[in-house]
């Protein structure tokens, strides 16, 4: 009845992949921003709209990872707590 769930991991691969991705990106718009024909008031906004922007994503990716993982563990122990009862339980047993 109960199944072991195989924890998923990503590859290191793609966790480099990732990790170069964000980075490249990040640095385009730094760099765009450095050489925009704008005044310094206006690509300080930007910089720090962009800082604010990366942020505000990690922390939105930790929220759903969070509330996904909870997920899991309620669905964890109502499982147990089913399997429990089903193991106690004697059809045999008189009422």
């Amino acid at each position: 009845m109960s199944e072991t769930q195989v924890k998923q991991q990503n590859t290191a691969a793609y966790y480099s992949q990732a990790v170069i991705s964000f980075a490249v990106a990040l640095g385009a718009v730094a760099v765009g921003i450095y050489h925009m024909h704008a005044d310094a008031w206006v690509r300080a906004f930007l910089a720090v709209a962009v800082l604010y922007l990366t942020t505000s994503a990690f922390t939105l990716a930790k929220v759903v990872r969070d509330r996904q993982e909870a997920g899991q563990i309620v669905s964890r122990v109502d499982q147990a707590r089913l399997e429990k009862l089903l193991a106690e339980h004697d059809p045999f047993q008189k009422l």
